[in-house]
């Protein structure tokens, strides 16, 4: 079936979000498309203003359909249950591990800088007072 819901009860956060990740991006693209069409038609007229309303919102329609099938599509729902299942198996860091290797990371990004500068500058002076180029 078109429209037949398949294992509704499992991956639900994964199907939601990313349904409503692609229903973001299309409602992006069919309000550039409204503007376009503003700018592009004589909205002074129904038939103008009729066609820039309606042509987005029925894009917007056609594309939710379409993600309504594809997240109840027997691959693409196995891929996202197991992808929520995967997830819920990790074990995120703490706030105290994430700070201390963010500092790590800031201070080796910091020392290598200061090292960089320093062979820097002696390639530099050795380049322009010994070898003189």
């Amino acid at each position: 079936m078109l429209i037949e819901k398949y294992k509704w009860g499992q991956g639900k956060n994964t199907r939601l979000y990313s349904a409503v990740s692609v229903a973001v991006i299309a409602a992006i693209g069919c309000w550039s498309l409204y503007g376009k069409l503003q700018s592009a038609l004589n909205t002074d007229d129904a038939v103008g203003l009729w066609v820039s309303v309606v042509v987005p919102l029925g894009l917007f329609s056609v594309f939710g359909l379409f993600v309504y099938w594809l997240v109840n599509r027997p691959s693409v729902a196995d891929f996202l249950i197991a992808a929520e299942g995967e997830l819920k198996k990790v074990s995120f860091s703490t706030k105290q591990e994430i700070m201390v290797s963010t500092t790590v990371v800031i201070v080796v990004v910091m020392l290598m800088a200061v090292l960089l500068g320093v062979f820097d500058l002696v390639f530099n002076l050795f380049f322009t007072n010994v070898v003189g180029i």
